[in-house]
């Protein structure tokens, strides 16, 4: 129920804030956060919801861990920022840096920090161009995604990103950009014949590298567990093919981590459920478990090499690449992770959640899929279970069932009819079983 104050505050809000997928009349009822503990959020009238989402994915220690603030603080006091540009540093950016190197795959061993997921898209899209430029094949500089990928929305990120809605304000999309059908394997249909699901949706990718020329194409980004698009969880044959496919035709593969990585799959980073090892990779969100606003990209040791043997600047740069106090609240966070073992919370309370999803929901007629990979799940609703048919957008399934759940307590996010489930890892077990529970009854609510 909304308070005065609410009402007040959202008021204040919409005279002047322009938010993210900004909508007026959907803001019309927003919640105003004002506090928060553990996996819980608490809105202006003093009401308590689960914090279904992890903010955006990305707080999964929760609110209230003084160790982050702590860390914050101390570093702000000793020196607030400078620069990190060539001819500076400063020691929690090189701390970082080793501590990446010591957790992240064999080969990435080398980073550049950013202020987010989205900078982390562009920085690799334009190293893999600068990369084929020196090793001789200036004419590599396409990027292949693909469809409900989720890679950010700056420009080029925008251009990667392959959910539809984000490009219709702002094209034309800049050439050489170019999208695969997901493997999603509750709607991808594999051609007749073909060794499996997961083979034929990698094969998507050498057909269109074929079709657009091997010597154009510098790189795939792909999410190991696609995020906003559904938590989408891939087939176990479809990454090891898609690193066969990359190495033949001499494409960078690049593992968008910055949902995936730090635990959240029961793995510390996604590609690891398959032994599959990426040419790049980006990172965000859980570095900071969202204290801070901080990204990156892991460049492999031979893209390194290349780079540092070149004799020339890479001419790309971000003031607040290598922020000290961003770094120290990030080595504060990989010490939380390690200590508290996110990884194998991850994946014993994923398996409990997914498990208590499906007893809640997946006899339901409207409930098409429950999906997930460690604390990360998804829940689809269809109109007709058999056939797969889906709602029509006018209905707004998803929405209403996301409004049900606030109703009862619960706040997320959907895409289209796909209900997205992510809370903190450090989630209690009672918490953890209410989920599945307020979902089934908002879904009874609205669908019946």
């Amino acid at each position: 129920m909304t308070t005065v104050e609410q009402a007040v505050l959202v008021s204040r809000d919409a005279a002047h804030l322009v938010h993210p997928l900004h909508n007026p009349s959907a803001h019309s009822g927003a919640r105003v956060w004002v506090g928060g503990e553990g996996a819980y959020l608490v809105d202006a009238d003093g009401n308590r919801f689960i914090d279904c989402l992890s903010g955006l994915w990305n707080n999964t220690a929760g609110n209230g861990r003084t160790e982050l603030a702590d860390a914050a603080a101390r570093q702000m006091r000793q020196m607030g920022f400078a620069s990190g540009y060539i001819g500076s540093s400063n020691p929690r950016a090189i701390e970082l840096a080793e501590r990446l190197a010591a957790i992240t795959y064999p080969d990435i061993n080398h980073f550049y920090l950013t202020s987010g997921g989205g900078e982390a898209t562009d920085s690799n899209i334009k190293l893999a161009r600068y990369y084929w430029k020196l090793k001789g094949k200036p004419e590599k500089t396409k990027v292949i995604s693909r469809i409900w990928g989720y890679h950010g929305v700056t420009f080029a990120g925008m251009c990667a990103t392959g959910i539809a809605p984000y490009w219709e304000m702002f094209k034309p999309l800049i050439p050489g950009f170019v999208h695969i059908p997901s493997p999603y394997p509750y709607l991808y249909e594999a051609p007749a014949g073909a060794a499996s699901q997961g083979i034929a949706a990698a094969d998507e990718l050498e057909k269109k590298i074929l079709e657009e020329g091997p010597d154009t194409v510098a790189l795939f980004i792909a999410e190991p567990v696609q995020g906003a698009g559904g938590v989408l969880v891939p087939q176990d044959d479809y990454f090891p093919r898609i690193r066969e496919i990359c190495d033949k035709y001499e494409v960078l593969l690049v593992s968008d981590e910055v949902i995936t990585g730090f635990g959240r799959t029961g793995r510390m980073f996604g590609l690891e459920h398959w032994g599959v090892k990426p040419d790049l990779i980006q990172f965000a969100k859980a570095i900071t478990s969202g204290y801070f606003p901080l990204g990156g990209i892991g460049i492999s040791d031979e893209i390194a090499s290349v780079m540092n043997e070149s004799g020339s600047p890479w001419m790309h740069a971000y003031t607040y690449s290598s922020h000290p106090v961003g770094c120290a609240v990030a080595l504060a966070m990989l010490d939380i992770i390690e200590q508290e073992d996110f990884v194998g919370q991850a994946k014993e309370k994923g398996k409990r959640l997914l498990v208590k999803l499906k007893e809640a929901l997946a006899d339901h007629p409207n409930v098409g899929d429950v999906r997930g990979l460690g604390l990360m799940c998804g829940v689809e609703f269809v109109k007709d279970k058999p056939s797969k048919t889906m709602f029509e957008a006018s209905e707004a399934i998803g929405p209403k069932i996301h409004a049900a759940t606030v109703e009862r307590g619960m706040f997320s996010r959907v895409r289209g009819d796909a209900y997205c489930i992510a809370p903190p890892i450090v989630t209690d077990e009672d918490t953890l079983d209410r989920i599945p529970q307020i979902l089934a009854e908002a879904v009874n609510s609205v669908l019946g």
